[in-house]
């Protein structure tokens, strides 16, 4: 995952362009090249650059009626709004790249000053975000990141590794060490749900966890009846399954609300990762016992505070550059234009009334 930074031009000078206040502005019309911040022609961040007014933000997630991305896109707009940009979220109602690209070439030509997506496919959606790059526009993934060169910057919910194992640590705590388990995805060309797989096998694979058994991988496509069907389907076809886990939010909603009104209720442990809001009735019922997620507003407004560095010419996403992101304070950017928001909460009985998201 490398990221290319393209500042850009006013008249012959280096400038810090405001689109939505001069019509007339000519954009960088050149790509980054192939390392890690750089932009190929000789060009730094200004970290003192100020942030412009007026800049056009626009968020793009996999699907606009997914819970988990519209509070991610409020908490983004609301950062752009702090700037005094203007910020807004265009999306598919299908969680499929095809849609997205579609978005994407009519962002750029309503000429954006940065575009934030969190990619339904990692290559689908390349080509259309390089071009994107190309003309000068910001590009910043959140959540579920794009191919190598395809953005700058890349806003990770937390460490993917971290996520991956600790889903395997809640499963099995909940299991007794011991059982058949299935996990419930969302689309099979998810990025992150697929970094986070790996690091769930790789886990399942210690010596410790001997006595846990992998034994199916289903895709609800984030989509809330695919993945009722695909809960109860699992469910009905391995009998002696003892877990789900679903590190999507519209997975393990629509999996908590099957196995609540079916005899599985308080037999087959359910965890993954969750917004409290969509969960609270499935943990003070018993039907899940605890579960994990981040607070997705303030994903989407470090997403929000980057994009508009990035499309001020604050940062180019190399490593080492600081991010000032408001009430978040200060973020390093790391390698290949990661910006981590930190380590998830996990939600049981005990605190999940603390929490309102």
């Amino acid at each position: 995952m490398k990221s290319h930074a393209v500042p850009k031009l006013a008249g012959v000078a280096l400038a810090i362009v405001l689109v939505a206040a001069c019509g007339g502005t000519t954009k960088d019309s050149t790509a980054g090249s192939d390392a890690g911040g750089s932009t190929g022609t000789g060009r730094t961040a200004d970290p003192d650059a100020p942030v412009e007014a007026g800049l056009k933000i626009a968020f793009l997630p996999k699907e606009v009626d997914n819970p988990y991305e519209i509070i991610v896109d409020k908490g983004g707009i609301e950062a752009v709004t702090e700037l005094k940009g203007e910020g807004k979220e265009v999306g598919p109602s299908d969680a499929s790249a095809s849609s997205q690209v579609s978005y994407i070439n009519t962002l750029v030509q309503q000429r954006q000053d940065a575009i934030v997506i969190a990619a339904n496919d990692p290559n689908a959606v390349a080509p259309a975000l390089k071009d994107a790059m190309a003309k000068g526009i910001a590009v910043v993934t959140y959540d579920s990141d794009a191919a190598v060169g395809a953005r700058q910057v890349f806003v990770n919910q937390a460490n993917s590794e971290d996520i991956g194992r600790s889903q395997v640590a809640l499963i099995s705590e909940q299991v007794g060490g011991r059982g058949r388990i299935a996990i419930l995805s969302a689309t099979p060309n998810a990025t992150n749900q697929n970094t986070w797989i790996e690091f769930m096998k790789d886990e399942l694979a210690k010596p410790e966890h001997a006595g846990l058994e992998l034994v199916k991988e289903a895709y609800g496509d984030d989509d809330d009846q695919k993945s009722f069907q695909e809960t109860q389907a699992l469910l009905q076809s391995i009998p002696d399954l003892k877990g789900i886990v679903s590190p999507t939010t519209v997975g393990i909603s629509a999996a908590a609300r099957y196995i609540s009104s079916s005899p599985y209720k308080g037999k087959v442990a359910l965890t993954g990762l969750g917004t409290p809001n969509q969960m609270r009735q499935f943990v003070k019922d018993g039907t899940v016992r605890r579960f994990a997620l981040w607070d997705p507003s303030q994903l989407g407004y470090l997403a929000g505070y980057a994009a508009a560095a990035l499309a001020s010419g604050r940062i180019t996403g190399a490593e080492g550059e600081k991010l000032q992101a408001g009430r978040l304070g200060e973020r390093t950017i790391g390698r290949n234009g990661e910006i981590i928001l930190g380590p998830p909460t996990t939600f049981d009985a005990g605190n999940i009334d603390r929490f309102d998201f």
